[in-house]
């Protein structure tokens, strides 16, 4: 026997103007609503305008990627577009600082310790071939 399905009251399912004030109020104290309200429809790196529908790909940025560093006054955010968003977070995301190590710093050793190019400058250095002055 399948079992009953429960009946939703219909008051409940339709939201109330009151709920959605309450909505909106919430939606603009995010930190999203707040820096479109500071900043230009403008992405920060390609310079591209939004605004209609197209205004939900502009994405706030934190500069110092630190999500729960949120100023009232927006220091630590731009707009940028999904694509130049995305972007941002590659080039982070390479450069290392995820997990803390730095790629392509030369004093430091890769995770499992090889060292693929230990000895490669003695091996170009110029060698006295005798051979050659005689």
């Amino acid at each position: 026997m399948p079992p009953k399905k429960k009946r939703l009251d219909p008051q409940r399912e339709t939201p109330t103007p009151a709920d959605a004030r309450r909505d909106q109020a919430l939606r603009e104290q995010s930190y999203r609503e707040q820096a479109l309200k500071l900043f230009p429809h403008v992405c920060a790196r390609c310079c591209r305008e939004f605004s209609g529908k197209r205004l939900r790909e502009l994405t706030v940025h934190h500069k110092d990627h630190d999500h729960m560093n949120n100023p009232p006054d927006g220091g630590n955010w731009e707009l940028l577009c999904l694509y130049c968003h995305d972007n941002e977070h590659q080039d982070y995301e390479r450069s290392g600082y995820y997990d803390g190590s730095v790629f392509g710093d030369s004093d430091q050793e890769s995770r499992s310790g090889f060292r693929p190019f230990e000895g490669l400058k003695d091996l170009l250095k110029p060698q006295n071939d005798e051979s050659n002055s005689g």
